[in-house]
């Protein structure tokens, strides 16, 4: 009876919201306990605390958001969680459509690289860094003069010109450009071409999609997308 109580009593503890690390021990009785708090003599854990998402401000210095963000850590963007994504108007369209022409970009290109980087939530954070709408890398930020890299207009602008450097080296070849903005141009050129990077061939074939969806869009077509 002690033992059948004691393991309910563990079941009732492990149904709820983890706080702790959870111990399996056995008393000079013979009986089973289940503890967060080790006792004496030989003991095994069975449970491992989860940790959480930690959370931070995004610093002044580097960004007008006030709010949170889970830092790098435990942070992937949206695009790569969501199963099905559609296509569709954002709070954003008229400025990648303004950003673009003055970079003589196609707008579909633009807000298809934005849609497959952080699925246009401006405060993205990746794990390796990456920052922002366009997940613009620190150095890549601080090449192109983006000052605050969470400010939508200014990660545009910075995603814009680095786009248009890559359109120019590559001669407008689509696919070497947006196979750079996402392995490096380093890389594209050592492979003379599409690196064969796994995540680099997906990236490639999801912005396509999106690139294919919006122009669709724009003449009128709606389209979903698996993601």
């Amino acid at each position: 009876m002690r033992l059948a109580l004691s393991l309910l009593g563990a079941c009732l503890y492990l149904a709820t919201p983890a706080r702790g690390d959870v111990y399996l021990h056995r008393d000079a009785s013979g009986v089973l306990h289940f503890t967060n708090a080790p006792a004496e003599g030989p003991v095994r854990r069975v449970l491992r605390e989860r940790k959480l998402p930690l959370m931070r401000t995004v610093p002044p210095a580097t960004s007008g958001y006030t709010g949170y963000y889970p830092t790098s850590a435990y942070y992937r963007p949206i695009a790569r969680l969501s199963p099905f994504a559609s296509v569709g108007p954002t709070s954003y369209d008229q400025l990648i459509r303004e950003t673009a022409a003055r970079y003589d970009l196609e707008y579909a290109l633009v807000k298809a690289v934005i849609k497959a980087e952080s699925s246009f939530n401006r405060i993205a954070v990746s794990p390796k860094g990456a920052l922002g709408l366009m997940q613009l890398m620190p150095q890549t930020a601080r090449m192109h003069g983006v000052r605050n890299v969470f400010l939508p207009e200014d990660n545009i602008e910075g995603g814009c010109r680095h786009l248009r450097m890559l359109h120019d080296r590559y001669r407008g070849n689509l696919p070497l450009v947006v196979a750079a903005y996402n392995a490096g141009e380093k890389r594209v050129d050592d492979a003379g071409g599409i690196p064969n990077i796994p995540e680099t061939r997906e990236y490639l074939a999801r912005v396509l999609r999106y690139r294919l969806a919006y122009l669709r869009e724009g003449a009128g077509v709606q389209q979903a997308l698996s993601n």
